[in-house]
């Protein structure tokens, strides 16, 4: 599992790709993505999201993004129309409902 807590951006982006790699080269059936804990994400986080989403369905293997979604992450994946092409599990409400 790829936990991800805070904020996610471009300052992020050598550690994240280490993460990707490992997760990558486990080579396992299913990768989760917990974004329960992650306040904030920009461009780098959705290319790196759609870019492993791709990578999965390439090699036969799922993408689960684990939630709830804090506010600001379900807006980046709604207002970019992609919130519909992940499986997301939604664990519970919110923690800033």
């Amino acid at each position: 599992m790829i936990t991800l807590r805070g904020e996610v951006d471009h300052d992020d982006a050598p550690t994240f790709q280490q993460a990707w790699d490992a997760a990558d080269r486990a080579m396992l059936p299913t990768t989760a993505v917990d974004l329960s804990q992650l306040v904030f994400g920009d461009s780098l986080l959705l290319s790196a999201l759609l870019k492993a989403k791709h990578r999965h369905e390439a090699d036969g293997r799922d993408l689960i993004l684990v939630g709830p979604l804090q506010p600001a992450v379900h807006r980046l994946l709604d207002i970019s129309g992609t919130i519909e092409y992940f499986t997301i599990a939604d664990t519970g409400p919110a923690p800033n409902s």
